[in-house]
């Protein structure tokens, strides 16, 4: 199995970094090939603009849509995003890498989403960690629970685009723990992923999905949607 890790974190100390060691290690273990794709490490810029593009399709008015799908259609990609798309909510950060990496034309189009999505029969899990402890997470807790908080997410980024979504996998309060419980969560971690990659039941649904998903990702002629003022 081919998996990537998009790993958005400054810091190579911090637990979110433990995190992505250990989804690494017990993936490559079991045999899966992995990538990480260290946004902060790599320096990538999560603001969009025309420096995303080599060319424009409209040098007059510029249209973020209207430009990725000229550029998916010429090759006319800047040299950062071609490498983000070969691998292929979040905070802003991890938020820009989906608005400028998951272009349009090549990650979705119009009628490209969701069940006909260009990635239909591919998984996604979320793995993140948070300061808050269960219970502020909670139906009665400040920050309610945790499926609402990343609703958003889940349906409008990752559905979306066609993806699978595994039960997201959460570190709460990771600051507030003991070593104990941080070594925990990581085994966890690592037990969930390795249960997600190995899945027979969702190999089968691979299989029976893949003349679909080669359908949904065939080029589509149309222009995109850009409202004037």
């Amino acid at each position: 199995m081919n998996v990537l890790i998009v790993y958005a974190h400054p810091e190579a100390s911090s637990f979110t970094a433990a995190l992505k060691d250990a989804a690494v290690d017990a993936l490559s273990a079991a045999g899966h090939r992995v990538e990480v794709s260290d946004l902060y490490g790599e320096g990538f810029n999560p603001v969009a603009g025309r420096h995303d593009f080599i060319g424009a399709a409209d040098p007059a008015r510029f249209h973020y849509q209207s430009e990725q799908l000229h550029a998916s259609r010429t090759d006319g990609f800047a040299a950062d995003l071609v490498r983000e798309q070969e691998r292929l909510g979040p905070p802003a950060f991890v938020k820009g890498w989906f608005d400028r990496g998951c272009a349009y034309g090549v990650a979705y189009a119009d009628g490209r989403r969701f069940e006909r999505g260009y990635f239909v029969g591919r998984r996604a899990v979320l793995g993140l960690t948070t300061g808050g402890t269960t219970e502020r997470f909670s139906a009665g807790g400040g920050y309610g629970e945790m499926r609402h908080v990343l609703h958003s997410v889940r349906r409008c980024i990752l559905e979306y685009l066609g993806l699978e979504v595994v039960e997201p996998f959460v570190a709460y309060a990771a600051p507030r723990v003991d070593a104990a419980a941080r070594a925990e969560y990581l085994r966890s971690w690592q037990k969930r992923l390795i249960a997600a990659a190995g899945d027979r039941q969702w190999r089968e649904r691979l299989r029976a999905l893949a003349a679909a998903a080669v359908e949904n990702r065939r080029p589509v002629e149309e222009k995109a949607w850009a409202a004037r003022r």
